[in-house]
């Protein structure tokens, strides 16, 4: 592999990040008015990109966000591997002061090198890294020079770790909004960031703050 590119953005809002909703791998979420309108935006943007293939996880709301590429004819494939991570007992409900207590617990456990710890009922952040390898492995050597991936916040957080060689204890350092792009280039023997949680293409459109 002599070059790559991989745009990957995170999928734009759905109704459950305007409530302060958790939804992880278990909520299967659509996006709302506004989450259609970043994914326009950002179609309209980048829609020149000669992207080769277009990478989402198993839910609607990373497939929705991509749609005008999709239906440019570009190939599309759904990976389990690439959906968010399990929250757990939380998915589906709005948080409480308790359990935003014990989020901001794991957070810090995590960053302090615990990445093995499940939150409850759900994932570790190193389950979630085992089952993106082989995704990640595909994605590095499928033909063409430029892909587009489409994931979720916590997922995103993690892959890019993976590709750039941080330790997980490190994710918190890659921010998200909704429909957010990273642009990573290959450059030989290793991943370089060209943007970093960019939303240039969003102006024009408010973007309320991600709560999980």
């Amino acid at each position: 592999m002599n070059s790559k590119k991989i745009y990957i953005i995170r999928h734009g809002q759905t109704d459950y990040n305007l409530q302060g909703i958790v939804q992880g791998s278990g909520v299967d979420s659509s996006l709302n008015q506004t989450g259609r309108a970043q994914a326009n935006s950002f179609f309209q943007r980048y829609q020149s990109v000669p992207f080769d293939r277009i990478y989402t996880s198993r839910l609607k709301r990373t497939i929705e966000s991509v749609a005008g590429f999709i239906e440019l004819g570009i190939p599309h494939e759904t990976h389990t591997g690439l959906n968010e991570i399990s929250w757990g007992y939380n998915e589906g409900q709005k948080i409480t002061p308790e359990e935003d207590a014990y989020y901001h617990e794991v957070l810090k456990r995590w960053e302090g090198g615990e990445t093995s710890l499940r939150i409850n009922g759900g994932e570790s952040p190193e389950e979630v890294a085992l089952r993106q390898q082989p995704i990640i492995k595909k994605i590095l050597h499928d033909p063409g020079e430029t892909a587009l991936v489409c994931m979720h916040g916590r997922a995103i957080r993690i892959l890019l770790c993976q590709l750039l060689h941080y330790p997980l204890k490190s994710m918190d350092f890659f921010e998200h909004r909704n429909l957010c792009l990273y642009l990573l280039e290959y450059t030989g023997t290793l991943y370089s960031v060209k943007k970093y949680n960019d939303v240039s293409h969003l102006e024009n459109i408010r973007l309320p703050q991600l709560q999980h």
